[in-house]
């Protein structure tokens, strides 16, 4: 067990993380605290995990969120202040969306900067999450009202890398027409990354022997390497592409009149599936169904047309054609689909899924967290 993995909030992307690695690495302990009450989590876990976690002189390296304060815990158990220690970031605290400025909490963020200091190296999940934490440090230490410390963004930028939210991707090849599991496979063909093929293919059991639920599971739990705001904190407004949520919910209000007689008519043509886009009615007559995935990478693999806001990380992921500028566009274009929805059934997604897959990451992670004595263990 020389990987610690300490996990102050385990669950949703957090968990699905550690959970993986975990699995796929060889000699890990995971140490966690469930993933509830995010404030307490990133106020005291530090000093939870001094209390709790055995010491061994096995560990020779530490990897963990920057939900703990890692800083607080080096402070705490010296003999973990002096692993190899590895910070990742789902999300940053310095551009988490808030009403007001007034309304953030400077301790998170504060937190945050803090175990960056303190860690060997500091890993995000998007370039976007990365480059917006750091060059809001010195706008954010600015808040303190005297005293400021200097030059935080040089000290920190050295030890930054990304490495992108590894995903499992699920075989859903049974939910999807032959002409978008063809371009699947392709996809995942695409650019040297042939041998990520078969795993992505074999990561579950065959179609034929998995329930209609577990094909669609990852649209429902999974999660992507932007899912950078994903159940840290409930009162806090929603994340990136929050105006898709509300003309969805527009769309769903609208069509409110029609909702019950529409699930009968579910209920008594069996053909309405939104499992099986182009089979049964023809595809002018159905319905478009329109999500909030809330997982996008997955929900693109499962054969979703992406609509995003051309902000944040989305224009790091998705190709330009997927982005809007204004609710405008985006009202326009809804209604484009709604009038035709064989374009989107019939659409090919023209981006990458494939460089996101565990297949294709898995080398990334064994380097990060591959074991390198130190002088003073």
């Amino acid at each position: 067990m020389s990987i610690l993995i300490i996990e102050a909030f385990y669950g949703g992307s957090h968990k699905q993380l550690v959970d993986l690695l975990q699995e796929e690495l060889e000699d890990c302990v995971l140490s966690t605290l469930p993933a509830k009450k995010w404030h307490w989590r990133a106020r005291t876990s530090a000093l939870y995990f001094s209390q709790n976690v055995p010491i061994s002189e096995q560990y020779r390296i530490l990897f963990t969120s920057s939900v703990l304060n890692l800083a607080e815990l080096a402070a705490l158990r010296p003999d973990l202040g002096k692993l190899k220690k590895i910070l990742y970031f789902h999300e940053n605290q310095l551009v988490y969306p808030v009403k007001k400025s007034q309304e953030r909490d400077f301790q998170y963020g504060y937190n945050q900067i803090l175990s960056c200091l303190v860690a060997d190296v500091v890993v995000f999940n998007s370039v976007f999450n990365m480059e917006s934490f750091l060059t809001s440090i010195g706008k954010f230490m600015k808040l303190i009202p005297d005293h400021r410390p200097k030059n935080l963004e040089s000290i920190i930028r050295p030890k930054c890398q990304v490495i992108y939210f590894p995903i499992r991707f699920p075989d859903v090849r049974r939910f999807m027409p032959k002409h978008k599991t063809t371009h699947l496979k392709t996809m995942l063909s695409l650019k040297g990354n042939a041998a990520a093929v078969a795993p992505a293919m074999a990561l579950l059991p065959a179609p034929e022997h998995r329930g209609p639920a577990d094909g669609l599971q990852s649209l429902r739990s999974g999660s992507g390497p932007y899912d950078a705001h994903s159940g840290l904190e409930a009162a806090q407004p929603e994340g990136p592409g929050s105006s898709v949520m509300q003309v969805s919910a527009l769309t769903q209000a609208n069509s409110s009149d029609n909702s019950d007689s529409h699930h009968e008519d579910r209920k008594q043509n069996p053909a309405v599936n939104p499992c099986d886009p182009l089979g049964g009615a023809d595809d002018q007559q159905r319905p478009l169904h329109i999500v909030w995935p809330h997982r996008w990478l997955e929900a693109v693999y499962c054969g979703c047309y992406p609509l995003c806001p051309k902000d944040l990380v989305y224009p790091e992921i998705f190709p330009a054609e997927y982005l809007y500028s204004t609710p405008e566009q985006l009202s326009t274009r809804l209604q484009k689909f709604c009038k035709r929805p064989d374009i989107v059934r019939k659409h090919l997604y023209k981006g990458a899924t494939a460089p996101f897959s565990w297949a294709a990451l898995h080398g990334k992670f064994r380097s990060l967290l591959r074991t390198e004595p130190k002088e003073d263990l």
